[in-house]
């Protein structure tokens, strides 16, 4: 008697463990699948319209010059601010350990050797991550009184930078940079993998 209840016992948790299992994996997926298309929506939507600035997310720079993916964000930039979008230009981005250039800087050069006057360019050369640019951004339009404000980023990133800004208490306008093909680099559904995951532990605070 005491073996049936223990198998009986054993049986259901089981089904317990499996049940638990499948509404977890149910979720995953149902969350998966909200954020995706989110993100696919934002990424070929430009909501690009006249501005006080554009503020383009920094991405690598391999000594002093801008990787394809950042200029690619910064060519977008440019187009945005030749179109009369804005009359400032913020480049964010820090430097890798060990860099001698920041991501800010580099993009700053960029733009000003294509054109744009230095006067009318921000360099931000601190922030290392999504998070701290979204923050470098309330603080500096806060201090210029900006109010109306287009990001420029990868198609994949923008959902992301959209709400840590309206999290910030910024509302921002995005514009997607065009896309570009990087031998080595992510394909798109690995970008947007990556961003589902970096906003889902964002969500949970976990980075």
């Amino acid at each position: 008697m005491e073996r049936l209840r223990g198998n009986w016992f054993a049986s259901m948790m089981r089904l317990i463990v499996l049940y638990l299992l499948v509404v977890a994996v149910l979720c995953a997926a149902l969350w998966s699948g909200w954020v995706y298309v989110q993100i696919e929506r934002y990424a070929y939507e430009d909501e690009a319209a006249p501005a006080d600035v554009i503020c383009v997310f920094g991405a690598a720079e391999y000594a002093g010059r801008p990787s394809p993916v950042l200029r690619a964000r910064l060519d977008h930039a440019l187009a945005l601010y030749e179109a009369g979008i804005a009359p400032v230009v913020l480049t964010l981005g820090g430097s890798a350990p060990g860099d001698t250039f920041s991501e800010g800087q580099v993009g700053q050069a960029y733009l000003m050797a294509n054109g744009i006057p230095e006067k009318s360019i921000i360099a931000e050369t601190q922030s290392r991550n999504t998070e701290e640019q979204a923050r470098r951004i309330v603080a500096i339009a806060r201090a210029n009184s900006y109010r109306r404000i287009v990001i420029v980023s990868d198609p994949a990133h923008l959902f992301r930078v959209r709400e840590v800004c309206a999290r910030e208490g910024l509302p921002v306008l995005t514009s997607p940079r065009s896309q570009v093909s990087v031998v080595g680099s992510w394909s798109e559904w690995q970008q947007v993998g990556h961003e589902i995951l970096a906003y889902t532990l964002w969500r949970m605070h976990l980075n």
